[in-house]
């Protein structure tokens, strides 16, 4: 029995956080005009199925400059949160990507908070990044929110798209459709 509950210790401490491709589903619909899908993965956290996540980029998209191009990122979560839960965690990893001062931060968490709605299990929640204008987020095809503010919304896909990012396994699956067809 020792070694049964040692090895399941074990598992989860190696698959903390565990990436996975996920196999294309439903519609490769763009949720913005002129982008294509560049690649998606699921977010694992103990194990645990937290979202799937795909990335649509322009076809000019370079991932060293992604705050120069517009794309969506679309996440299914797979667990109940709160929109202050969220907003709080982004805040958080937003400050791997770059500094930023306490009364952003504020500012910002309050602002993400009111633009995101709670999310269930199966909920789709897509951020729409176009540069220069800051974030817009739709549950399913509907907008529920935006942060016009265009410094927060770099470091917000940063979250993902950034070398700085705490996920670069993630990162990469998300890129993986771009990396591989470029030259």
């Amino acid at each position: 029995m020792k070694k049964i509950a040692a090895c399941a210790l074990l598992a989860c401490t190696t698959a903390i956080f565990y990436i996975e491709p996920v196999a294309a589903q439903g519609s490769d619909a763009t949720p913005l005009p002129g982008t294509v899908l560049a690649g998606q993965g699921t977010m694992r956290f103990f194990g645990l199925e937290v979202y799937q996540a795909r990335l649509w980029v322009s076809p000019s998209f370079a991932p060293e400059r992604y705050a120069d191009h517009p794309l969506a990122l679309a996440l299914t979560y797979q667990r109940n949160f709160t929109a202050q839960a969220i907003a709080k965690r982004s805040i958080e990893e937003m400050r791997r990507v770059a500094p930023f001062s306490p009364e952003q931060a504020e500012r910002w968490q309050t602002a993400l908070q009111a633009a995101l709605p709670d999310v269930k299990p199966g909920d789709t929640l897509t951020g729409i990044y176009q540069p220069g204008s800051g974030a817009t987020f739709r549950l399913g095809p509907r907008v529920v929110g935006e942060v016009a503010d265009p410094e927060f919304a770099r470091l917000f896909f940063g979250i993902w798209l950034s070398p700085n990012t705490s996920e670069p396994a993630l990162r990469q699956a998300l890129l993986t459709a771009r990396t591989q067809a470029r030259p």
